[in-house]
């Protein structure tokens, strides 16, 4: 058993009374291992097809699976083409409870490494708004990795704090997503690291999850619906910390969420759900779902950014991008690209947010990085083609997932393929793109991006 504090241990016997025992045996248990199919990609069954390392089904995730540790599907060339997120499977009932459909705009507010961004994007569909925040900026280019690595191509990312968000942003988003920072008592049995710095980081962690509880309260739309969730025990940073939330917000309202696949919820709040380890296959989590009450929509559309005034200065559409771009695009893809784009050191860009933001607000990534303009040359970028499907190509070299070729591809090697005519291809493993190379007398010259290069 690992060496847990024995003041955790005390407050985790008034907390679990006869089932004690049962939680620190699971101390002595191994973790469970999931991943999650990204639906932007391929669906859950085609998934399971082709991925002979997958288990069982998550029972509380839509599209989630257990596998087995010693299988390493990180190495495998589908996760290179974006077909699943590896998560912890008690993470994956965050977005799983809350009603997300395409169109809508949602806030995932503490976003990294971008696991459930990547989630909320499979249910927008490339529709609507996705921002994706984190204070954190070296935390940001996980997310940014992430969104290109699966194909997304309607995320806002931004490196801000609460505060300047809810100046940004006033009720306008239809969900928001806060996957506090926390104590993380649920994470002791896979990081050990969480149990030395414990007691200061739920003195630390509290008033932080109070704050970005009333900044999303004052970005949440009326109407709207946000769920909380901490990957942590003990009842401060969540049944009381939501309790104490709804004594100053007497406008929010909690939704039940279902108990069933082995959520179960404490009397203190019965509405919100917890994922416990003594309960299920999984870590620890809690979740509640909060609901903001109706207003006048004049008030609604007076505070609303989707009135502020577009920047039309910079955007344009279709009809004036390069005569590179379109080149590249009659030559080799079977698609028209269209949007709202904008040119900033001859790199291409369709944004999905064209309104104005206030004075040094930052911006990781807006939208999709087309491309570079390169002289005459149009240069795609490894996340454009990433949103790319097979039937996208004019060409297309496609190799089974066994195929050494394809490691060699994503390992930046040369690679030689006969029969096949010169020119741009896009390059996929089992009918899923993985980048694109230039062919040239058998000879495919790679171009899968050099910071993704498999080791």
């Amino acid at each position: 058993m690992k060496n847990l504090p024995q003041k955790f241990l005390d407050e985790m016997k008034v907390l679990f009374k006869q089932d004690y025992d049962k939680f620190i045996n699971t101390y002595n248990n191994p973790s469970y291992y999931g991943l999650r199919a990204n639906t932007l990609k391929i669906s859950k069954l085609e998934l399971k097809a082709i991925a002979d390392f997958i288990g069982e089904e998550i029972p509380w995730s839509q599209d989630g699976f257990y596998y087995d540790i010693n299988q390493r599907p990180a190495k495998s060339p589908l996760y290179h083409a974006g077909l699943y997120y590896i998560q912890e499977p008690s993470a994956m009932a965050v977005v799983n409870n809350i009603d997300i459909q395409p169109g809508m705009k949602v806030l995932d507010i503490c976003a990294a490494p971008g696991g459930k961004t990547i989630n909320i994007a499979s249910k927008l569909k490339g529709e609507g708004l996705l921002v994706s925040n984190d204070i954190n900026n070296q935390r940001t280019k996980a997310i940014l990795k992430n969104i290109e690595l699966y194909g997304v191509s309607n995320a806002l990312i931004t490196n801000e704090n609460h505060h300047v968000l809810e100046k940004v942003f006033p009720e306008f988003f239809d969900r928001i997503i806060l996957d506090a920072p926390c104590s993380g008592e649920g994470m002791f049995r896979k990081d050990e690291d969480l149990i030395k710095s414990w007691e200061r980081s739920v003195i630390e962690t509290i008033p932080v999850q109070k704050e970005l509880l009333d900044s999303c309260a004052l970005m949440l739309r009326p109407g709207g619906i946000m769920i909380y969730s901490t990957c942590t025990f003990n009842e401060d940073e969540n049944e009381k910390q939501i309790l104490d939330f709804l004594a100053r917000n007497n406008n929010f309202e909690c939704i039940e969420i279902p108990k069933c696949n082995g959520l179960i919820s404490r009397d203190i709040l019965p509405q919100s759900a917890r994922l416990l380890p003594h309960k299920l296959n999984g870590e620890g989590h809690f979740l509640c779902l909060l609901r903001k009450a109706y207003k006048d929509n004049s008030s609604l559309e007076s505070n609303s950014v989707q009135n502020a005034e577009p920047i039309t200065n910079f955007h344009f559409h279709r009809d004036k991008l390069p005569y590179q771009y379109l080149n590249f695009e009659k030559e080799n893809l079977n698609i028209k690209l269209d949007g709202s784009f904008i040119i900033s050191d001859n790199k291409l860009y369709k944004e999905v947010y064209t309104q104005k933001l206030i004075k040094g607000f930052k911006v990781i990534r807006n939208g999709l990085f087309v491309g570079e303009i390169k002289k005459e040359q149009f240069i795609p970028s490894q996340a454009f083609i990433m949103t790319l499907s097979k039937s996208d190509f004019k060409k297309y070299l496609d190799f089974d997932k066994s195929d050494s070729q394809i490691i060699k591809y994503l390992k930046g090697e040369t690679i030689f393929v006969d029969n096949k005519d010169d020119g741009f291809y896009g390059v996929g493993v089992n009918g899923y793109t993985l980048g694109y190379g230039k062919l040239q007398n058998g000879k495919l010259k790679n171009g899968y991006n050099k910071n993704w290069r498999m080791t």
